[in-house]
């Protein structure tokens, strides 16, 4: 392994990144993380265009956040550890739904990457 790869990075999800069956699909391994929260935030929901991926998960809508700097907004989610490759494997996944990857700090102070819709990029 390099040694690129062997480096962590925090990984935020509200998503479906949360789901073992998706990581499973995605890194080939169940991730480790904790429970936190994004601060400033809220969740809107995406309608999913492409059929083959509603048909996959059963989702019509990808969930997404947008920034409100409203501290009563919170996203709730998972901080997870995965390294530089399985971030770079997450952007692919991500691809389909036009997200882009931020950092941004957790309520923990934990900074993270998180994927948002580029619609609403910071």
């Amino acid at each position: 392994m390099s040694s690129n790869s062997a480096q962590t990075e925090n990984l935020f999800s509200y998503g479906t990144l949360q789901r073992a069956e998706v990581q499973l699909a995605a890194f080939g391994r169940r991730l480790e993380g904790a429970a936190d929260t994004l601060v400033g935030y809220e969740v809107r929901l995406i309608p999913i265009q492409d059929q083959s991926v509603i048909a996959a998960t059963g989702d019509t809508h990808y969930r997404n956040i947008r920034f409100t700097g409203i501290v009563s907004d919170v996203v709730d989610g998972t901080a997870f550890k995965v390294t530089t490759q399985e971030l770079e494997q997450a952007d692919r996944y991500e691809e389909d739904a036009d997200y882009q990857r931020v950092m941004v700090e957790l309520r923990s102070g934990v900074k993270a990457w998180v994927y948002l819709h580029k619609a609403d990029e910071l």
